[in-house]
């Protein structure tokens, strides 16, 4: 089954719920759906309480090291970290409590080329037990295109069958963000959900548009069980009214029993 897989986003130090598309380098029509008063490791401490294993720590942008360190000392070797991840500092992450670490922009040219020499490189450095590849995309005429540098940058990789089946030889897991129905609490994308589903070739995480409890057993229903998810914007303790943060432990419990 569908298992929920928290998540703990950083902006400017805080733990922040944005409109996804809305993120830029400059934060020029930046929207936030929610800034939280408790910091990013109380957020840890609540998860590691909770038994809520798989879930991750996401950089958007600078002046978040401090707060993503503390979150995975609350929570050693229990939350993913990403945000800014190359070679030169995935090791160091890991060291610092990371149980993987998420890369998606190292793995592209300024341009957008996908470099698979880097993902080799990163693969054979940390281990592919360590690697998590964020395949964050927007939707466009081809199907859905993976964008780097904040959702900003549409790369030339494609989220297709082929493309999923190429990458999952060096990683260990997709992070998949629907950056256009990001944050807006809208429902989430069911075709893409379909076909990861359809894929299912190594653990997948899908976030994006979840506004209720409904949009969580749908990704569970189209995706077959096959896909997890994470709830942002909607979770009452990031400020949301759909989805009740004890409703998703009960259903992980229910899922793990």
């Amino acid at each position: 089954m569908t298992k929920f897989r928290p998540c703990i986003d950083l902006h400017n130090g805080q733990v922040k719920q944005i409109v996804g598309g809305t993120l830029s380098d400059d934060g020029a029509g930046l929207k936030e759906n929610f800034v939280a008063d408790a910091s990013a490791a109380e957020f840890a401490e609540q998860y590691r309480e909770d038994s809520l294993t798989g879930g991750h720590v996401i950089q958007l942008g600078p002046g978040n090291r401090d707060a993503a360190l503390d979150s995975l000392a609350a929570w050693p070797n229990g939350l993913q970290l990403g945000g800014g991840v190359s070679i030169e500092n995935a090791a160091e992450w890991i060291s610092a409590g990371a149980s993987q670490v998420i890369v998606t922009s190292w793995l592209f040219d300024q341009d957008g080329n996908f470099r698979i020499d880097r993902l080799r490189e990163l693969s054979r450095e940390i281990g592919k037990e360590r690697l998590v590849v964020d395949l964050s995309c927007r939707r466009t005429d081809k199907g859905w295109t993976v964008a780097m540098n904040r959702w900003q940058t549409l790369t030339n990789v494609e989220i297709t069958k082929a493309s999923l089946d190429g990458m999952a030889e060096y990683c260990s897991e997709y992070l998949i963000h629907a950056a256009d129905v990001e944050g807006l609490c809208g429902g989430v994308d069911l075709e893409l959900v379909n076909m990861l589903g359809d894929w299912a070739g190594i653990p997948m995480t899908y976030a994006g548009g979840v506004g209720s409890m409904e949009d969580v057993l749908a990704v569970d229903t189209h995706s077959s069980g096959k896909v997890d998810i994470t709830v942002g914007s909607a979770l009452d303790i990031f400020g949301g009214s759909g989805v009740n943060y004890q409703d998703l432990v009960a259903w992980n419990q229910r899922v793990s029993s």
